[in-house]
């Protein structure tokens, strides 16, 4: 696909190759993937400034969308991109092998510096979700700290630089210019910037911004970052789509293609009836969502892959409130039961609801509902949900282009507060998430579509097993 960077996109990708340290605090859905693998390509094969590049990601996000939008663009095909998950292992093949883009989960951060110590190869990094360094005292952060003087070029990525407050900027901005502009220690930026707040006699337990503070901070990053207010100034569209992939683990995938293979194959492509055809692909859609009905009505967990990365979204919207869609009760069940796993311990607990009627709406109209969960069908139509939130998030994909379009037009209609919405899908790589992904997209008629992309399943299987 032919490469056609939005305005604020161009300006991005100028800023990236010019300077040796930038931050790009864009939205999720906005190209920061995008934007930086094209200015990969500009400092590698146009202006010979880099050789070896090193993405820091969520383990979803590395397993996935780096190596998914570098294969999608024209442009950007010939980048070699070497995914340094797993075991040990693993993680030295992948790195032994040559590529341009290295791609590493963030809990492996601190694993790669001790592996190369000060033979580290790596002249640009990216922060892929650069709030994970914002605490001086992790040990990623002060793992990156130990090898920032060999990289030539550092990149922040985030649409949150600073959702628990000004406090967070000092750790990432660090990491772009060792302190030149917010100081050199936590305590010099804290003592310039804020005042004491919650404190006991020996111990100060939180700080407030002093006034002023937060446009003498961002005036003071300004020449480096795209300010946290970017979206206000440059031209973006009011409507951004964001597919995220996601990938399966191994096991997962091969699970689905065996069942793929037997589910498909039980049936004569030439006498696949509209009946026949709802029930395979219901059964395939729920194994992408991460569990199954077996014969007897009964759930049947296959992985969390879905879950997993459904979660690193949230921690990316990191406050925003997100309108949910799923698709199957046992997607919203697990959903809840991880949610609840993931509010244990966190004194900033998400608030979900389940959308049951009128007070579930007024809730979330009001700002009391972080995550709303919703099946498409008994919302799709006439309720007004665009006050609450501007994310919404397709855990479950729908083959009803009808019913994908209302949905997203509970958030993206007049009346609206937010400038922009932003609709998210959780696709599942190589499998029938993908079908459907492309029936949206395409506008084609369900049924249709439905038929189409199980037949050319059907022959695709029927081939393999013939090899």
């Amino acid at each position: 696909m032919q490469y056609i960077p939005h305005n604020y996109q161009a300006y991005c990708i100028q800023l990236v190759t010019d300077l040796s340290a930038v931050g790009l605090f864009l939205r999720p859905g906005l190209g920061k993937t995008s934007i930086t693998l094209s200015a990969v390509n500009i400092l590698k094969y146009f202006r010979w400034q880099v050789s070896k590049v090193l993405v820091v990601a969520p383990k979803k996000v590395a397993e996935a969308t780096w190596q998914k939008e570098a294969a999608r663009w024209d442009h950007l095909q010939h980048l070699r991109i070497s995914t340094v998950l797993g075991s040990t292992s693993k993680r030295i093949k992948a790195l032994s092998t040559p590529a341009d883009i290295y791609v590493i989960n963030r809990e492996n951060v601190e694993w790669l510096v001790d592996y190369y110590q000060q033979a580290w190869p790596f002249d640009m990094v990216v922060l892929d979700e650069s709030t994970s360094f914002k605490n001086s005292q992790s040990k990623r952060f002060k793992a990156m700290r130990r090898v920032r003087r060999f990289i030539k070029r550092m990149v922040l990525l985030t649409g949150t630089p600073s959702s628990k407050g000004l406090i967070d900027l000092w750790a990432q901005v660090y990491l772009l210019d060792g302190g030149e502009r917010l100081g050199p220690t936590l305590s010099a930026y804290r003592e310039r910037y804020f005042d004491p707040d919650q404190r006991s006699r020996t111990q100060i337990f939180s700080y407030k911004a002093k006034d002023g503070a937060e446009s003498a901070v961002l005036a003071a990053i300004s020449d480096i970052c795209i300010s946290m207010k970017a979206e206000d100034y440059l031209q973006l569209p009011d409507f951004i789509q964001h597919e995220i992939p996601v990938m399966l683990d191994a096991k997962a995938k091969r699970d689905y293609d065996q069942f793929e293979r037997d589910l498909l194959l039980e049936v004569d492509e030439d006498i696949i009836t509209a009946g026949t055809a709802g029930v395979l692909v219901g059964k395939l859609l729920q194994y992408c969502n991460g569990a199954v009905y077996n014969n007897d009505g009964k759930v049947v967990p296959v992985h969390d892959c879905k879950l997993d990365a459904y979660v690193e979204l949230l921690e990316q919207f990191d406050g925003e409130h997100c309108l949910t869609f799923y698709g199957y009760q046992h997607d919203k069940d697990r959903i809840l039961e991880r949610l609840e796993r993931y509010n244990k311990g966190r004194r900033d607990k998400l608030r979900v609801r389940v959308y049951k009627g009128t007070e579930d709406e007024d809730a979330w109209n009001n700002g009391e509902v972080d995550v709303l969960l919703v099946h498409p069908a008994s919302c799709a139509y006439g309720l007004n949900l665009q006050a609450g939130g501007r994310h919404v998030v397709w855990y479950g994909l729908n083959w009803s282009f009808e019913l994908n379009d209302q949905g997203n037009c509970r958030l993206y209609r007049q009346g609206s507060p937010f400038d922009k919405v932003f609709v998210h899908y959780l696709v599942v790589q190589d499998c029938e998430d993908e079908d459907v992904m492309e029936t949206i997209r395409d506008r084609a008629d369900t049924h249709e579509a439905v038929m189409r992309a199980l037949k050319a399943r059907i022959k695709k299987i029927k081939e393999e097993t013939t090899k």
